[in-house]
Formats: structure tokens, sequence, C-alpha cells
């Protein structure tokens, strides 16, 4: 469906991202001619529109970009939404953020405390009233079960960290969006990404970029049959699903993880409310375009009710061993080189992605190649996605 078909024709300039004849990712658009520090609500609605049809934009040019400017425009994209990041505060985050927390230096903006800094290394005597920052964070996949060779990540051999979608899957809903401005990263040399799975499969990058694939593709390499039980089917994440699975670990592909029995349980989480466990459908339609996206995050999944008709008793898959082994066969296929981006970011721009729609990774660089500068934001949403047929209430 076509942006303009809802709204007006935005005031700034859309180009669908190229590919190779190799690539067969089909998602992406780089805007240019916009200033994000004064956008129209117009312009707004249309951005927001456009991330829903191409997946991903890369907004050009927002080096002056206030900190304040990015979560404003969040909110705007998500008016009713709770004003709040989608795993909380700072101090929420670091206490419930498990396996995302762990290790991790985590630090909001002064003045803008949703807008999160991430990234690695020195960011100068004052980045935005932040003084005298060094960003600690552990490398990106010393968490994966099988450990690289000595030597090889200095290299420059490195793992995607973790696939995933930026969502709670606990109290609050996944954001629509994600926002990421980059302010520094180095441009050399490549790193040399590999899956480390017996596959030899391998891909180079610059350094400090995030990986994308579209998970509408992973829903259209599916099987007719498999299409029809994911249609009718959802998933119960584990209570605070983060610190559930905080001691997994992870496997070298950067998707999922091993099944070790290294999942807490519930007991060891300590209070939580069971109305704010979060069930899913496995399928989630884009509210613009109609696609649909296989959207299950694996590594927090505790339960799967599997049909393939409104009128089905569901099966109930509660072994997470089971439960992976499922998932896995399903989403590996599109975790191949020619169906992953790597959108190039220079410094300045604003990449951001349709979060219902897309999963993504961190690709880690030896640390001496220079410190990595982002500023993220976005919101948990103010509705929860909608799969093509509905979830029965009660299971």
């Amino acid at each position: 469906m076509s942006p303009s078909a809802i709204t007006p024709e935005p005031t700034f300039t859309v180009t669908p991202m190229k590919k190779t004849a190799e690539e067969k990712h089909d998602f992406g658009a780089t805007v240019t001619g916009l200033d994000l520090n004064e956008i129209s609500d117009a312009d707004v609605k249309a951005l927001s529109n456009l991330i829903w049809t191409h997946k991903l934009l890369v907004v050009k040019g927002q080096q002056e970009l206030e900190p304040i400017k990015q979560w404003e425009l969040v909110t705007r994209f998500d008016p009713t939404a709770p004003k709040v990041h989608s795993h909380g505060s700072v101090k929420t985050f670091n206490k419930e953020g498990g396996l995302l927390s762990k290790a991790r230096d985590v630090y909001g903006i002064p003045g803008a405390e949703n807008v999160r800094l991430v990234g690695k290394g020195y960011q100068g005597p004052d980045h935005y009233g932040l003084k005298e920052i060094t960003v600690k964070k552990p490398l990106s996949h010393d968490w994966h079960c099988k450990p690289q060779a000595e030597g090889e990540f200095e290299a420059g051999n490195t793992r995607f960290q973790r696939w995933h979608i930026d969502a709670p899957l606990y109290a609050r809903d996944p954001a629509y969006f994600t926002t990421l401005r980059c302010i520094k990263r180095p441009t050399e040399p490549q790193v040399n990404i590999r899956w480390d799975d017996g596959s030899g499969l391998e891909m180079k990058s610059e350094p400090g970029l995030t990986a994308f694939f579209s998970n509408v593709q992973t829903y259209e390499l599916m099987s007719e049959e498999e299409k029809k039980i994911a249609d009718h089917s959802w998933v119960e994440y584990a209570p605070h699903p983060y610190m559930w699975m905080g001691n997994c670990r992870g496997l070298t592909t950067g998707l999922g993880v091993a099944t070790e029995g290294r999942e807490k349980k519930l007991e060891e989480l300590g209070d939580y409310d069971p109305k704010s466990v979060k069930t899913y459908p496995m399928v989630w339609v884009n509210p613009v375009t109609g696609e649909k996206a296989f959207m299950v995050h694996g590594i927090c999944a505790r339960k799967l009710f599997l049909r393939s008709s409104p009128d089905e008793t569901p099966v109930v898959v509660e072994d997470v061993g089971e439960i992976r082994a499922f998932l896995k066969t399903i989403q590996e296929r599109v975790l191949k080189p020619e169906y992953i981006m790597l959108p190039k970011v220079e410094e300045g721009d604003i990449i951001m992605w349709a979060n219902w729609q897309t999963f993504h990774t961190a690709v880690d660089y030896p640390d001496s190649w220079g410190p990595r500068t982002m500023h993220q934001a976005n919101i948990g949403a103010s509705t929860s996605p909608v799969g093509p047929v509905p979830i029965p209430v009660a299971v």
C-alpha cells in the first residue's frame, strides 16, 4: 500500500535501497531533505507509514538532532503510549534486564533519559552532559555456547550477537519502531561475520553496523501447512523473560539459545504479576500493508499453543527444547547472507525500523578499532500485535 494513499505527499525524498543481484532482502529505504528537529505532524504521519511500508529507513543528515527531539519523535509516532522507554527506566532496566543488562553500562542522556547511550569506548569529556564516560560492555558474543578460537576476534572475525526484537515481553508491549542515531563509529577495516555452525557461511561488513532480516520474508519461506499452523497459533513468554533465561547461552549464529537446562525456575524470579505475562500471536499483521510476519522471540518463549484452525484444541508445548527445535527449522531459512542487510549508517544518520516486522542484532568489533556511540530510543506500544486469527481469551 502506498503511504501517499493514507497521508499527503511528504515534504522529503524517499529512495528505496539498492541491492546487488545476489541479495534477496526486499526492504529498506533512504530519506533525505528532512530536519527531525523541526518536523510537522503531517511528515511524522508520513514517516510512520513509510517505516511500516519499507520496514527500515535511514534518515540522512541528522548531525544537529537534539536528544530530546529524538524522544519527542518517538512519542509522536505513538502518542497514546505511556511516556517511557519500552524497557522502563534505567533503574528498572538494570534491575530486571537480566541478559540485556548483565555486565553492561546503560546510560540515559541527561534531560532526555529515555534516549539511551549505546555503544562502547570513551565518549569524550562531555557527551550531552555525561562527563568523561567510558562505556564498558562485555564481548557481544561471549555468551555464545561455543567460544571463538583464541585470536580470531582480534583478527577481525566476529559473529552476530543476538537476533531479537526490542521487546520487554512482560508488562509493556513491544515498540512499533526503534530509532538509533549514529553519533560515532569506526568505518574500517571490515569485519568478517561467521556463522560458526558448520555451514561455512560468512559475510563482510563495515564495523559498528546493525544487521537486519525481514520476518515477512521468514513467513514467505514457510510451507503452506506451516503458515496455516502459524496463523492460528500463539506463544506465551516467561515472566521477567530476560531474567528467566539470563543464564542461558546463545547459538553461534546469534539466532536462538542452546538448551542446557540453564533457565531459572519461576519461583527464582521473585514477585511477578501473572496479568503482566505476555501472550502473542505467532504471526503479526502489518497495520499499514497487511503483510504477515513470523514474529516469535524464541529465546524467551516458555509455551507454544499450536493449532491449524480456529476450532481445533491447541497442542501445548512446554518443553523448551521442543520449542526451540520447532522455531529453529523455520527461522534459520532466512538466516543466510542474501537475506541479511547491514544498512550503512554514517555519522549523523538515524535508522528507524519496524520492530513488529524485523529481527536485528549488533555485530561486535575489536575495541582497538575505536569507540561506537549511538542514541537509541523506543516506546512500548499503545496496542498489542494482532494476528490473522484472534487468540482465545482463555486457554
